[in-house]
């Protein structure tokens, strides 16, 4: 009875360390709203993307513009016997200047085309920063799962070693049933915890390390970033608790029966898929700027011919010339038909991408949403009967253990299967969260800035929006 009371009292202390352990921290946590807003300001692609939308712009104020005048300046009809200016009454200085019109309307077709194009941009930057958002989520929770699990592992561990403390005491003063292969049971699963605290660590290290990607400092000023890692504050950690997240269209996606037009009409609305709606626009100009290459491309042309006196004093009248010129689109068929056929064919293959890019969401919807239903089956079956039945049964032999009624291997598994069953609880809710970030990314809608974000778009978007 004095080993069983010996063994009862070591065990229970080794519970209470167990449990309440501490757990290095970090030098600064970082909660995931906080990680996905430094992702946000730290995207050097955003500030590019910026950038190139103003080209554009610049570009469409440019294209709206007459092309400049050709000026040519001439000495015509110089008499080479004499090299004189006077000689001869066909002898002139001339002037001329030269405008050439494009063709049709293609000047301000072209300029529309570009200012469809900008508008392209904004679209573009708010899918960037929906798919930003998903996958600093992603890699922010497998962070998390890491920590969290180390936290379990490190916690058991301390019972384990008060465990193995206990059998090396039990199986020195060979009293009760305590044998060799018990200690070294005990050993061995020390080890192997501390074989999965490994893992675990490497897990937490290279997700932050991949986390680190999307919060090392950007200065848009510069244009450059800032290495400084080694100071504290660029060196982060996952705070200790799970954020909420809500499932967009919850109630559209749990519908019976499922509507997939339904679900189809609301990621119409995705920047993705818009910024594709705007790219087919821009190919409709094309098809509109081809058509004008069938209509004549017109110039005028002025000039003014300054001649010398005559010989014998009397003056000579100056001429004054002035005419237009224009093609004829006449032999069509290898080349203006063409191009308009091609750019057709563009415009339709536009049509496909926004086809596919749709069907692959919808899709991609489908498969998240099976995997959210089988992860809440599991997450109600371990809460209500997983977790509570491998503590009782690591209670249950523990407590037959310590009544030398029970085996020192059967302990040692309980409490194993105690361990998984938590982690796996753990990965579970980690899981659901990060199907949810991903099925949110899909639902993703565009919402114009009233700051320069919102400057550029045209009335083709407000209808969409």
């Amino acid at each position: 009875m004095k080993a069983c009371s010996f063994r009862t009292s070591t065990i229970v202390l080794g519970l209470t360390l167990g449990l309440s352990s501490p757990v290095a921290l970090s030098q600064q946590k970082l909660s995931l709203e906080q990680a996905i807003m430094l992702a946000h300001q730290n995207d050097p692609w955003l500030e590019g993307n910026r950038l190139q939308q103003q080209a554009i712009e610049h570009k469409s104020i440019a294209s709206g513009t007459l092309p400049d005048p050709t000026v040519s300046v001439g000495l015509m009809n110089m008499p080479v016997d004499t090299w004189s200016f006077e000689q001869e009454g066909m002898t002139q200085l001339k002037v001329g200047v030269t405008q050439m019109f494009p063709r049709g309307d293609s000047l301000d077709i072209t300029q529309n085309k570009l200012q469809l194009q900008s508008s392209q941009y904004p679209l573009l930057r708010a899918n960037r920063k929906a798919q930003l958002q998903s996958q600093v989520s992603q890699l922010w929770l497998d962070a998390y799962l890491a920590n969290r699990t180390i936290e379990l592992i490190k916690a058991d561990r301390v019972l384990f070693e008060q465990i193995a403390e206990v059998a090396q005491a039990s199986y020195a003063s060979a009293i009760g049933k305590t044998r060799q292969q018990d200690v070294i049971r005990a050993q061995l699963e020390i080890v192997q915890l501390e074989d999965r605290l490994t893992v675990e660590q490497q897990k937490l290290e290279t997700s932050l390390a991949a986390l680190n990607e999307w919060l090392q400092e950007y200065d848009q000023e510069a244009q450059a970033l800032n290495f400084d890692v080694n100071d504290a504050q660029h060196t982060y950690s996952v705070a200790d608790a799970l954020p909420a997240m809500r499932l967009s269209n919850g109630d559209l996606l749990a519908a019976q029966p499922y509507n997939r037009s339904a679900v189809a009409a609301v990621i119409a609305s995705h920047p993705a898929l818009m910024a594709i709606d705007v790219k087919q626009q821009v190919s409709a100009k094309d098809v509109e700027l081809a058509q004008q290459s069938y209509k004549p491309q017109w110039g005028v042309n002025a000039s003014y011919g300054y001649r010398g006196d005559m010989p014998s004093g009397d003056s000579r009248a100056d001429f004054f010339s002035v005419g237009v010129s224009f093609d004829l689109p006449l032999f069509t068929q290898h080349r203006q038909d063409k191009q308009v056929a091609a750019s057709v064919a563009q415009t339709e293959a536009v049509k496909t991408e926004k086809l596919l890019l749709m069907k692959q969401m919808l899709s991609a919807i489908e498969k998240e949403m099976k995997q959210i239903v089988r992860l809440k089956d599991r997450k109600s079956l371990y809460e209500n009967q997983l977790l509570k039945q491998t503590y009782d049964q690591a209670q249950a032999a523990l407590t037959a253990y310590t009544n030398d009624d029970g085996d020192f291997a059967e302990v040692v598994r309980a409490r194993i299967a105690e361990l998984n069953a938590r982690i796996s609880a753990l990965k579970i809710d980690v899981d659901l969260l990060k199907t949810v970030a991903r099925i949110n990314y899909f639902f993703t809608r565009y919402e114009p800035q009233h700051s320069n974000e919102g400057q550029s778009q045209h009335n083709h978007l407000s209808g969409e929006q």
